[in-house]
């Protein structure tokens, strides 16, 4: 697939480097042709100088047989802007675009445009859209507030109730997965080795709780 990235900061380098990586043609759309500095040393895709959302530009970037768009540009208007173009005059349904203020990212998303409101989760929540084949378990809502990740249960865990794992307002565990069967945990559910569980946790609380859940936990299994 082809897929048109417009910005080449480092949110806009870093994806198109991973989508090049991950076995697609790139080509990234940036005012400035120093920015295309900032692109992996052996990117191969192609680089356009010029205004994102220009028709002309994005025809020379290959938008007419692009499967994706990602606009992640410093500006909101300008990304919107791109999107709309590349949605409504080039009929493109993978899109998305980077919205620094979240009020505006809603009223986006219930018009039917994607939007990453936030910088830490931007890379991956555009991954998501643009190559949706990729292998990923994690969800995060428009806000970047919130998300849902799946992990392995260690066999230091094994024995340990799951609700164990719950941090009070960080984390939660959402479901628990054994053998292909799932199941909201109840306050006695023991975790089993390999088990998937699961969590609902504050964006900012991931690193913690992986930490957390690679280390053997407090006590003793039952």
């Amino acid at each position: 697939m082809h897929v048109v990235v417009v910005g080449c900061g480092r949110v806009g380098a870093g994806l198109a480097g991973e989508i090049e990586a991950a076995g697609h043609s790139v080509a990234v759309v940036d005012r400035r042709s120093k920015a295309f500095g900032r692109l992996p040393e052996d990117f191969g895709g192609r680089t356009v100088v010029g205004v994102g959302f220009d028709r002309d530009r994005l025809r020379a970037a290959g938008v007419e047989e692009a499967g994706a768009v990602a606009a992640v540009t410093s500006g909101d208007n300008s990304n919107i802007l791109v999107a709309r173009v590349a949605r409504e005059t080039f009929g493109i349904e993978r899109v998305v675009a980077r919205i620094y203020d979240p009020r505006r990212a809603a009223i986006y998303e219930r018009l039917g445009i994607p939007t990453i409101a936030t910088v830490k989760w931007t890379t991956e929540r555009v991954l998501q859209r643009v190559l949706p084949e990729r292998p990923t378990v994690d969800w995060i809502d428009p806000s970047a507030k919130v998300v849902l990740l799946e992990r392995t249960v260690p066999a230091a865990w094994a024995g340990h109730p799951a609700v164990d794992l719950d941090a009070d307002g960080t984390a939660r565990v959402v479901s628990v997965t054994r053998l292909g069967v799932a199941q909201v945990p109840t306050s006695n559910l023991l975790l089993q080795d390999g088990d998937a569980v699961h969590m609902a946790l504050l964006g900012d609380a991931v690193d913690a709780f992986d930490e957390r859940l690679a280390a053997p936990p407090n006590g003793h299994g039952h």
